[in-house]
């Protein structure tokens, strides 16, 4: 029997409404920092505070979180929020540590970084080959699937893939045609939705489920059917499945909790922030995108003020959705559990989508969909982004060592074209960044801290790294394809290190091996010279270094060669303009051009200008005081918070 829609006239009234807004916003901003390498992977360096800190919240938060924070809460309770809550601390890294070593680096990407400071190339093409290959294979999966499975409870049928390829194709042509200053001013927009749609989520879930008070009280309580008819029968195989833990209303659970202990959570979790918001792509680009250093730590403070708000607007609200809808989301019979989501393992997944449908009235379904939709728009923008900025930079310029900035602008656009024509479904696979993080946390931390580091040391440390990742991951991935659903008897025995030892856990031994690794051998081999560290560590940041060195390898090639860049560059568009003026060229040729951002260079009397990045990371002394005093004051808020909800 095929299911209905729950939405109707209203609702998607609504959700053109919401395509309009951020239509509107993204055929605005296209038309700004569009025209050069660094207008369009960086924003010109245009970014006010605001709108770091939106764009960084954004792009963390996607349509998996609505899925998978909500779903785990309404199977365990409130732990998983110790995943938002625990970003503050290494935002702040990010902001006092991290961007200042990235500016004075004066680099576009984080493999750029390492090939400026070690030399050579293979470091560089090592982490830009991993990271595009964790971008196509995680994140971007992550949010098509569980955007799927929300458009799957609102829009059954066939209309799941279609809406799938329409936000896919709205995301990709903000990308294409604006860059990241698009990306940036949709992600405020839509950051804005998304919290103004959950929290009118929460107050009605709230309300539905009689309060805060009765949330906490009722929530253990909230078992199917099925295992309240069978608790006192002793052979029932399901009696264990299904249930609520005593530490569900806590963050931190004992040492050796088979969930999320306290152990993984202050170290394990640490290494894993650390690669994510301080050393993967798509966080630092925002923060480089800053106007300068008071903005991008100004956004840094906004960006963890806002991360507070996970725990609320979705954490809770997917417990909710278990008191509400117990049968359906706490389901414990594999067979029950079948016939309810298509998953015979449980059925947590579908709390917040679930919520949505059933819970809030007719016509303001449209704004929580708008709420899905931009959170999935706005994690692949930024995604698509990083992935085209990573590729054109550390990629495409290894193979075209004198590309001209016209052929980088459009290399960048046709990666995204690429993303889009040729990307796939897949299960989100949390093993893959959780083992292969420690590794690059900790080869980045010895670069940005220690400048006896070497380049062997770090590659080395890099590839040891990835194949212990590689086995543990490979192995966690096997056993989770052949276990049983709950309750089910399995002839399968899980090796000790796989059984006994947290991924979390697992994470921060690996990194420990690999910095000593590294360390070691550092200590080993020739100490690279001051050239290689002056400007690019933290305690050298200051101190740039004293040669004339552009401020990418990129734009090296084109200042080594001026006169041949710009006769290549003008010379195309004066064999395409073929005696023409560019106002007499085709419209679909003038499109092209404006879709690619060089529709001036075919413009007469056009100039080409150097373009120079803004290594400066000075702060006026009054203002930086203000921003240390912003940041201790948000630390110790989001400390309060943990403690209250630890003790």
């Amino acid at each position: 029997m095929t299911k209905e829609s729950k939405l109707v006239t209203g609702d998607y009234m609504v959700l053109v409404g919401y395509f309009v807004i951020v239509i509107g916003t993204g055929v605005f901003s296209s038309l700004k920092n569009r025209g050069s390498v660094g207008g369009y992977f960086l924003a010109g360096q245009s970014a006010n505070w605001w709108l770091v800190g939106l764009s960084l919240f954004a792009s963390n938060i996607g349509s998996g979180h609505f899925v998978g924070l909500a779903g785990t809460a309404a199977a365990s309770g409130i732990a998983i929020a110790a995943f938002e809550l625990h970003a503050v601390y290494t935002l702040s890294l990010l902001g006092w540590f991290f961007v200042p070593v990235y500016r004075s680096a004066g680099v576009f990407t984080l493999p750029e970084y390492l090939c400026k400071r070690f030399g050579g190339v293979r470091i560089r093409m090592y982490l830009a080959v991993l990271s595009l290959l964790l971008y196509i294979c995680t994140k971007i999966s992550a949010d098509l699937y569980s955007g799927a499975v929300f458009l799957n409870q609102a829009i059954p049928g066939v209309g799941i893939y279609l809406s799938v390829f329409i936000l896919i194709i709205t995301a990709a042509m903000f990308t294409i045609t604006g860059g990241l200053t698009a990306v940036i001013w949709t992600d405020a927009v839509q950051t804005v939705i998304m919290l103004v749609g959950a929290a009118v989520l929460m107050f009605k879930s709230f309300d539905a489920v009689g309060g805060y008070q009765k949330l906490k009280d009722g929530f253990p309580n909230a078992v199917a059917d099925t295992w309240k008819e069978h608790k006192n029968d002793s052979n029932y195989k399901y009696k264990d499945c299904g249930q609520v833990t005593d530490h569900y209303w806590t963050l931190m659970h004992p040492w050796d909790d088979p969930g999320l202990p306290w152990t993984g959570l202050v170290f394990g979790l640490t290494i894993s922030a650390i690669w994510y918001w301080c050393t993967d792509q798509v966080i630092v680009q925002r923060a480089l995108a800053a106007k300068n250093m008071c903005h991008a730590k100004m956004g840094c403070i906004l960006a963890s003020y806002l991360k507070v708000l996970p725990l609320y607007l979705i954490v809770m609200p997917g417990m909710v959705s278990r008191m509400l809808y117990t049968n359906e989301v706490a389901c414990n019979e594999p067979k029950k559990c079948e016939e309810i989501c298509e998953n015979e393992k449980g059925c947590a997944d579908i709390a917040f989508p679930k919520l949505v449908v059933e819970l809030m009235p007719k016509g303001i379904r449209g704004l929580i969909l708008s709420v899905m939709m931009s959170a999935l728009i706005s994690s692949l923008t930024s995604v698509f982004n990083s992935t085209a900025t990573i590729f054109t930079l550390d990629v495409w310029c290894h193979i075209r060592k004198h590309a001209t900035d016209v052929e980088l602008m459009i290399i960048g656009r046709l990666c995204v074209v690429f993303l889009v024509v040729f990307k796939e479904l897949f299960h989100y696979i949390q093993a893959f960044t959780a083992y292969l993080a420690p590794p690059m946390t900790a080869v980045f931390l010895l670069t940005v801290f220690w400048k006896r580091i070497s380049e062997p040391a770090a590659f080395w440390g890099l590839t040891f790294g990835l194949v212990m990742g590689m086995i543990r991951a490979c192995g966690d991935l096997y056993y989770k394809s052949v276990s049983k659903p709950c309750g089910e008897p399995t002839d399968v025995e899980v090796p000790a290190i796989i059984g006994k030892v947290h991924y979390l856990h697992f994470g921060f031994i690996l990194s420990v091996i690999v910095l000593i690794f590294t360390v070691i051998f550092s200590l080993f081999t020739e100490e690279p010279p001051e050239s290689r560290y002056m400007g690019m560590t933290f305690s050298t940041r200051f101190k740039p270094t004293s040669s004339t060195r552009p401020s990418s390898d990129l734009k090296q090639v084109v200042t080594q060669q001026p006169e041949h860049g710009e006769h290549r560059q003008l010379q195309y568009f004066q064999d395409l303009l073929a005696g023409r003026t560019f106002e007499e060229l085709p419209f679909h040729t003038k499109l092209c051009l404006w879709m690619c951002g060089i529709e001036d260079l075919a413009r007469p009397q056009h100039e080409l200008q150097p373009e120079t990045m803004d290594r400066s990371i000075y702060e006026p002394p009054n203002t930086a005081m203000m921003l240390h005093g912003q940041m201790i004051l948000c630390l110790c808020v989001i400390t309060g918070i943990w403690i209250f909800y630890s003790l």
